[in-house]
């Protein structure tokens, strides 16, 4: 009923049907420059395919909040200026977030990032989620603490290590739970040893 209702411009005036339409893409922009990071059963999804899922559905509700709009003006006329500056923003927004779509995947795939959910899991779910890449010489990984909505919005340490070496995926590290938390330790090897970071507290907001 509420969808056929915006659909047909009941309800929401034109203004109103453009913000909504506008905030929608802009929430979506902002997701894809943004870092965020989805379990789901135990597999995750990086941070551009989040984004991606979220341009899409941000532009099915852009364009059902235009048609509301556009039909709505037959009664409540919205401006031609404020049209004018919805339709450029609309169109940067989209720009803004297909760019950090693309730019994170094709970063997957030139820095041949893997991800991992590590175990064992903490109290109450937490969990947590490492990203691994490599460049030339230099490895690169990053810790995120997942809760039960299986989403984290942003990294919760990171570490490099000499020559490329990925200690998750070679399993050279240690992860402990207790009370207030988790801690990841990487411990890399003597000849590939960590130069930045390495410890990491995995914190879900308990």
């Amino acid at each position: 009923m509420t969808e056929a209702r915006i659909q047909q411009g009941e309800g929401l005036s034109p203004g109103a049907s453009t913000a909504a339409g506008v905030g929608s893409l802009a929430l979506a922009a902002l997701a894809s420059w943004s870092d965020p990071l989805l379990v789901v059963w135990g597999h995750v999804v990086p941070g551009w395919g989040v984004s991606g899922v979220l341009l899409v559905l941000a532009l099915v509700l852009w364009r059902t909040f235009l048609r509301a709009a556009r039909r709505a003006e037959t009664l409540r006329p919205l401006g031609a200026r404020a049209r004018w500056w919805a339709g450029l923003v609309s169109r940067v927004l989209i720009v803004v977030a297909a760019f950090g779509v693309v730019g994170g995947a094709l970063a997957d795939l030139a820095l041949e990032a893997r991800y991992y959910v590590l175990r064992p899991t903490g109290p109450g779910g937490c969990e947590a989620v490492v990203r691994e890449t490599s460049f030339l010489m230099i490895g690169n990984g990053e810790a995120y603490a997942v809760g039960r909505t299986g989403l984290a919005w942003g990294e919760a340490g990171s570490w490099v290590v000499d020559d490329g070496y990925r200690p998750v995926a070679d399993g050279t590290y240690k992860v402990t739970w207790g009370p207030d938390g988790g801690l990841l330790l990487i411990s890399g090897t003597s000849t590939d040893p960590v130069i930045r970071g390495g410890m990491t507290d995995i914190d879900c907001g308990w």
